[in-house]
């Protein structure tokens, strides 16, 4: 459907009308719909020509009140323009009352439709959502906020504004400003992306500004232990027992797939021996939440039979006594060795 409009302005003169000045209104029409309303201003019947509907003179004033109506039709356009661009019902009633300021649905913002879903995000953690997820929303958030503020001296702007020149410019402050490497900046990016579907789908934007618009993240080497290396780790005794605890729970990791937060979480009610005679870890997966049911091979035995009597085991449950900062304790502890850095 076309969503045509035409505006004209004209002296709506009240009953028993004598002399003097006379309001003047705005008409809108959108697809042969009108509606009328008060534009401000007012003007003496002798100096209005009604064919160019302003008033007639070449006095500063006179070009001053041409104008203010003039300024009036080209917002009533821009509102116009708008309506259909954000994808609502453009009628002569929905104009008048984007500029009467009677909107019931005012323009959504950015930030505050972001800070809506990671709100949302929080109250379902533990049903729907892990902690970490939201963890990560709040540091895209919190990018966002740093680049509106950088970039357009603003703390929010509204959805309809964000646009490929906007994701582009984002996505270069993330890495240059933001201290992203690419994937990092690739991940917030995709955070964005999933707040302006949400955009789409509420009608509050008309079209997705992330169609078409590529990421490309970058391959990951990671270094992999060799059989021997792993072996040299295993037997490798060190003096100091926080870096033999970090060392063991590694290695730990290593024999049964489990994360270090998977392996953070396991509890000893989780460990039991099967019908087989064989002891099994049957847990659900921190990440996934899919249920996993590892056995145990001699080494993951012997590890676990060596902390069953920690003060720290004994007094939580867990398995392992895991230690916050694993990954830096487990690097520290790999020059030790001959294995390299991990």
């Amino acid at each position: 459907m076309k969503n045509n409009i035409s505006t004209l302005f004209y002296l709506k003169k009240p009953k028993n009308y004598a002399t003097g000045q006379v309001p003047i209104y705005m008409r809108i029409t959108v697809n042969g719909a009108r509606k009328d309303f008060y534009s401000g201003k007012t003007c003496d019947p002798a100096f209005w020509n009604a064919k160019s509907n302003r008033m007639s003179g070449t006095r500063q004033e006179v070009r001053s009140f041409n104008n203010y109506l003039f300024a009036l039709e080209k917002q009533i356009d821009q509102i116009h323009s708008d309506l259909i661009t954000n994808g609502r019902d453009v009628t002569a009633q929905a104009v008048m009352n984007r500029y009467l300021g009677l909107d019931e649905e005012r323009p959504r913002r950015l930030v505050e439709v972001f800070q809506d879903h990671n709100d949302k995000v929080e109250a379902l953690i533990g049903v729907d959502f892990r902690k970490p997820t939201l963890t990560k929303y709040n540091t895209t958030l919190k990018h966002l906020k740093n680049f509106l503020l950088y970039k357009f001296k603003l703390t929010d702007m509204e959805v309809s504004r964000v646009d490929n020149h906007f994701i582009t410019e984002f996505s270069f402050y993330l890495r240059a400003k933001g201290g992203c490497a690419n994937n990092s900046a690739v991940k917030h990016l995709k955070n964005l992306g999933k707040i302006m579907r949400i955009c789409v789908a509420n009608r509050w934007i008309g079209f997705d500004p992330f169609a078409g618009h590529k990421n490309k993240v970058t391959k990951v080497e990671r270094a992999i232990l060799t059989e021997a290396e792993l072996s040299t780790l295993t037997t490798k005794i060190f003096p100091i027992e926080r870096l033999q605890v970090v060392k063991d729970v590694f290695v730990f990791c290593c024999y049964t797939g489990l994360s270090f937060i998977d392996v953070q979480q396991l509890t000893r009610s989780e460990i039991s021996v099967g019908t087989d005679g064989i002891a099994w870890i049957k847990k659900r997966r921190h990440k996934t939440l899919v249920a996993s049911h590892i056995p145990l091979l001699p080494v993951a035995l012997e590890i676990l039979e060596r902390y069953k009597d920690h003060p720290v085991c004994e007094h939580s449950g867990k398995a392992l006594p895991v230690t916050s900062n694993q990954n830096q304790c487990v690097a520290g502890g790999s020059h030790s060795t001959s294995v390299r850095a991990i």
